[in-house]
């Protein structure tokens, strides 16, 4: 299967490393000094590690050439009505996720359940806190508004506090914590490697080629 890179950062630079380990080819390598021009190699899916700002438009042109995108990057929650729109009106396939690890999405699975059980709880509070790298610049973290999404979705709809530390090199680290007067229950991931996202993404690429519709990857990994 053959990608089209768009964004040469640090994440772009891990999944082209690692394409070949899931059966992938590098066809081209789209940045702010390529151009568009390189949209044109013969691509089956392009997976976007950019900035949030530049996520509408990098998915306005590749739908136009009806290339499927994975989504890997955070800060354009502004714009998802639009992003789907886009990828409706030109009938191709989306998956796009602010958080690529597996295992975040099983994470995702327990903190839903751990929402569940607490909503009826008035007597415990809600946070969550999560870590990452210095350069990191949207706070709070995709992932984390992703979770406190999931436990209101799941009927813990009071308030979840939320914050942010960004110092060194942490590649990601999340911990949702319900507080009572007596006990506290947290659950917790953390990522030691990034490159789990770019595996990730790659695993989602295989998974939404020839594929229509938006999704995320609660639909890749199921629950």
């Amino acid at each position: 299967m053959r990608i089209l890179l768009i964004g040469h950062g640090r994440m772009g630079r891990l999944v082209e490393g690692l394409a070949a380990s899931h059966g992938c080819e590098v066809a081209g390598i789209v940045t702010s000094r390529s151009g568009d021009a390189v949209l044109a190699a013969g691509a089956d899916v392009a997976v976007d590690f950019t900035v949030g700002s530049a996520v509408r438009a990098n998915l306005a042109r590749l739908a136009e050439r009806g290339l499927n995108v994975v989504i890997g990057t955070t800060g354009w929650a502004a714009d998802e009505a639009a992003c789907r729109e886009i990828a409706a009106q030109a009938g191709i396939g989306v998956i796009a996720s602010p958080n690529f690890a597996v295992g975040m999405h099983v994470f995702r699975a327990l903190v839903d359940e751990a929402a569940r059980l607490f909503a009826g709880r008035p007597d415990m509070g809600a946070y969550i806190h999560e870590a990452h790298h210095a350069a990191k610049a949207d706070a709070p973290s995709g992932t984390a508004l992703m979770l406190a999404r999931a436990m209101a979705e799941r009927g813990y709809t009071r308030t979840v506090d939320i914050s942010s530390t960004r110092a060194g090199s942490i590649p990601g680290t999340h911990v949702v914590g319900f507080d009572g007067p007596a006990e506290r229950v947290t659950l917790a991931h953390e990522v030691r490697d990034r490159a789990v996202f770019a595996h990730g993404a790659l695993e989602a690429a295989r998974w939404v080629k020839g594929r229509r519709g938006w999704f995320g990857m609660r639909d890749l990994v199921g629950d």
